[in-house]
């Protein structure tokens, strides 16, 4: 959408911005711990954009060497933007880094109740997009997994989630259940306003990694 911004912050450069952010974070997220100990991070903030300036809409953070390969820690849309499609958007741009990275990615586990449904409803939607354009006889966890970015681990839970893995002789079968592509493509054609994120509009460099 042409009046969505997302800045990137960087927690050890813009210390105290980010603190605030975090601290504003706490307001709406129960669960949240991290408060100052923000420089090991980095932030990502999503504005809407109009002649008065940019209003921030909501953020993720997500660590700078995550030895799990988390691509999410903490994720918020504000209260006043929710129900708009922002917080698949900010879920949406999270995987474009990892893609941009050639890494696989997945939020940092345990997900609150309403993260998981929102992650569940994300990927549920990428895998039967991806499902809908596969014609081939064969399909991989591994193959899927690289094409998203998303986890393997995220991907079988979906599955299962949907009835649509089989375990057999030793593996996992995918099962291409034509009902619920063909009811999740009705939706999608139905729906008015879509916000959605043009990939050719990212300029990032992934960052180079230094001791915090």
């Amino acid at each position: 959408m042409e009046n969505i911004s997302v800045f990137e912050v960087d927690g050890k450069k813009n210390k105290i911005y980010c603190q605030n952010l975090c601290l504003l974070a706490k307001l709406f997220l129960d669960h949240k711990t991290l408060y100052y100990d923000v420089e090991p991070f980095l932030f990502y903030i999503m504005t809407e954009n109009d002649t008065t300036g940019c209003h921030i809409v909501g953020y993720f953070s997500k660590e700078k060497n995550s030895f799990l390969n988390y691509n999410v820690s903490c994720i918020l849309t504000l209260p006043q933007y929710m129900r708009k499609g922002y917080g698949k958007m900010l879920i949406d741009f999270s995987y474009l880094l990892s893609k941009t990275e050639e890494k696989v990615g997945s939020p940092e586990k345990p997900l609150s109740d309403l993260g998981l449904i929102s992650y569940r409803s994300y990927w549920k939607g990428v895998l039967l997009k991806y499902l809908s354009h596969f014609s081939a006889s064969e399909i991989s966890i591994k193959d899927i997994s690289q094409e998203t970015a998303i986890n393997p681990y995220d991907i079988v839970s979906t599955l299962q989630s949907m009835s649509m893995l089989k375990y057999w002789k030793g593996k996992h079968l995918v099962l291409k259940r034509q009902d619920l592509i063909q009811e999740f493509l009705a939706k999608e054609d139905t729906k008015k306003n879509r916000k959605t994120i043009d990939p050719t509009c990212l300029k990032w460099t992934p960052p180079v990694v230094e001791n915090c």
